[in-house]
């Protein structure tokens, strides 16, 4: 038969009360953060699944911010391109303008200037930069002003000081800035396959529209030239690969007919008023793309030559400019619609990482927070038994043989 000392019991006692007034305390803790789990002792496993949970929460809340980032720049980059598309439209409108044949000198330089003004919006947009000062159209960047004017004296023209380039768009972040080197500096020239110029020397009225490609197959890469004489005072014409310095068969002393097609090794042409003896078109396949800046300085100085055949010659500018205008502002419509694109999926990823955010908070809380219903339930039941348990060791502490004599 064991014995049971009364020190031996008190000390149980005294033990069991200090435990559960610290489980007390703990509930009271959870009660007051609304946390189930404070430390990693408490719940191992959820406290590490919550830690996880907590980090990619963390990671898509990043996202999320550099997301809102893109897609304000991608804004302010569309809405640089809806006013690079406005501005060319003015460009075109004024050389349709130009293109009056009554129009006197001083009302050519008007539009001249003009134009001049709506080069440097141009120039202006291209530079145009976002709320946080970075370039939108400096591709992968490289420079604070990708398009340097380099016009005047040095006739250099606007030149490209960015790094070309876009940065392809991820799982959750788009593109900051847009290649603006692809958008601009990259227009076709003339037809995109082939130019047609007047000759320096031309005296007469000729020229032509900006020609056509009837049959890629048989397009030789070569330069032609067709040249204007008066034969028996007829004024003929002949076709010559000037690469190669032969004529081309069946276009040799033609008799010139104005506004007749002629067509010759997969391209095709109409040449158009009164050509005269020594006129001379150059033909010559396109060697690279030009820019919108080039073309409307191109327009610009067409407007201010000053020629015996100044008519033809800047028809035939003025035409050509408004073709590459056109080729022009496709680009800049495909990259706006390439921006609207990004847009759209800018406001899917942020639905998406914002639903998810929801979820992994979810997740965290589910793992750590405390039910509050059974949270206060055992906190008033462990209060009650710490109550019972005091007043108990008060009473048993009381009680001695010494009572009872």
């Amino acid at each position: 038969m064991t014995r049971i000392a009364t020190a031996n019991s008190y000390d149980n006692t005294i033990a069991n009360l200090a435990r559960r007034q610290a489980e007390l305390s703990r509930l009271q803790e959870n009660l007051a953060t609304g946390k189930r789990v404070l430390k990693p002792s408490d719940d191992p496993v959820a406290a590490t699944l919550a830690e996880t949970a907590a980090n990619r929460l963390s990671r898509t809340q990043a996202d999320l911010r550099a997301l809102e980032a893109s897609r304000t720049s991608l804004q302010q980059a569309e809405s640089g391109l809806a006013e690079s598309g406005d501005l060319i439209q003015r460009v075109r409108d004024l050389l349709v303008t130009a293109g009056n044949a009554t129009f006197t000198s001083s009302e050519r330089e008007d539009v001249a200037r003009q134009l001049e003004g709506l080069r440097e919006q141009l120039v202006a947009v291209a530079n145009r930069q976002d709320s946080s000062g970075r370039t939108l159209f400096g591709g992968l960047g490289g420079a604070a002003t990708p398009f340097v004017d380099l016009y005047g004296p040095s006739g250099a023209g606007v030149q490209f000081e960015g790094q070309r380039g876009q940065a392809a768009a991820g799982n959750a972040s788009l593109p900051q800035a847009l290649d603006g080197n692809a958008i601009w500096m990259r227009v076709p020239q003339g037809n995109g396959t082939f130019t047609i110029g007047l000759g320096a020397g031309n005296t007469g009225g000729v020229s032509t529209d900006m020609g056509q490609v009837t049959d890629a197959t048989q397009l030789t890469g070569n330069d032609y030239r067709i040249d204007f004489a008066d034969v028996g005072g007829v004024i003929q014409y002949t076709v010559t690969n000037a690469t190669t310095g032969t004529p081309v068969a069946g276009q040799t002393g033609v008799p010139y007919e104005a506004n007749k097609t002629i067509s010759f090794d997969g391209i095709s042409l109409q040449m158009r008023g009164e050509a005269a003896a020594g006129d001379r078109i150059d033909i010559n396949p396109v060697s690279g793309p030009t820019d919108i800046f080039s073309v409307v300085q191109n327009a610009i100085d067409a407007l201010r030559q000053d020629a015996p055949n100044r008519s033809a010659v800047q028809g035939q500018a003025l035409a050509r400019a408004m073709t590459e205008l056109d080729a022009a502002h496709d680009k800049v419509l495909l990259a706006r619609g390439r921006a609207g694109e990004w847009l759209n999926r800018a406001d899917s990823l942020n639905t998406l990482m914002e639903t998810r955010s929801v979820d992994l908070d979810t997740e965290r809380s589910r793992l750590e927070d405390m039910d509050m219903v059974k949270g206060i339930s055992d906190f008033q039941n462990q209060q009650v038994g710490l109550e019972a348990a005091i007043k108990s060791y008060a009473q048993v502490q009381r009680m001695s043989l010494f009572q009872v004599i």
